[in-house]
């Protein structure tokens, strides 16, 4: 029926061009966006320093004899935490769920169990930190191979811009067809003070720091 419209109209007139063609034409990108296409975001280079100063330190337990070790690493840590302040690392669940492996901490209990895992005839395998936002479920695991594993499930609830606050609610040393559990303890918070692609970086209650990586898979108990 357009034909209809124009009955009569001499050939060479052109209608006039429709405005929601014209507000729906693509706009060309932004300066900031195009500039960042560009010139992508590099990490920062305590990030690479961080790493390097943790990777032989055997989780953490190296460190626990070398305070110019420690010293260093905190440093490294706090330039992270310098470089987005208050950054939102919480509120947005893909960000922060998921399996976490850990590279490097200050926690007693963690590393008193991978220093005595002999103990149970085997040695400590991937020592994991689980954390579920829509879910609020947080589970600390141990594990102990060949099909060992010391966990500790917990509540969690969040509180941007960084802070996640804790309660444990359980805790069971497993073995491949045994269990012995324990009663729940501890509650607290922790800061998640650097976050990206690969890594996390927290500081929790007590002053402990915790450095774990992305797990290569996902732990579902």
């Amino acid at each position: 029926m357009a034909p209809l419209l124009y009955q009569g109209v001499p050939k060479t007139f052109a209608p006039p061009i429709s405005r929601a063609r014209h507000r729906l034409a693509p706009r060309p990108p932004s300066a900031a966006t195009f500039l960042r296409g560009l010139f992508p975001a590099r990490p920062p280079p305590a990030k690479a320093e961080l790493l390097r100063l943790i990777a032989d330190q055997g989780r953490g337990l190296e460190t626990q004899s070398d305070p110019a070790r420690l010293a260093d690493i905190v440093s490294c840590v706090d330039a992270l935490a310098a470089v987005s302040p208050g950054a939102d690392t919480v509120s947005d669940a893909a960000k922060l769920s998921g399996t976490w492996r850990l590279l490097w901490t200050t926690e007693q209990e963690q590393l008193f169990i991978v220093r005595n895992a002999p103990f149970f005839r085997t040695a400590a395998g991937d020592v994991l930190q689980v954390i579920d936002i829509p879910g609020g479920a947080l589970n600390n695991v141990i594990t102990l191979p060949p099909s060992g594993a010391f966990v500790v499930n917990g509540a969690i609830e969040v509180q941007p811009p960084q802070r996640v606050n804790f309660r444990f609610t359980r805790a069971i040393l497993r073995g491949s067809n045994w269990e012995v559990p324990f009663p729940p303890f501890g509650k607290g918070w922790f800061d998640t003070v650097y976050l990206d692609d690969d890594i996390r970086v927290a500081k929790d209650i007590r002053g402990d720091y915790l450095v774990v990586e992305r797990a290569p898979y996902s732990w579902d108990g």
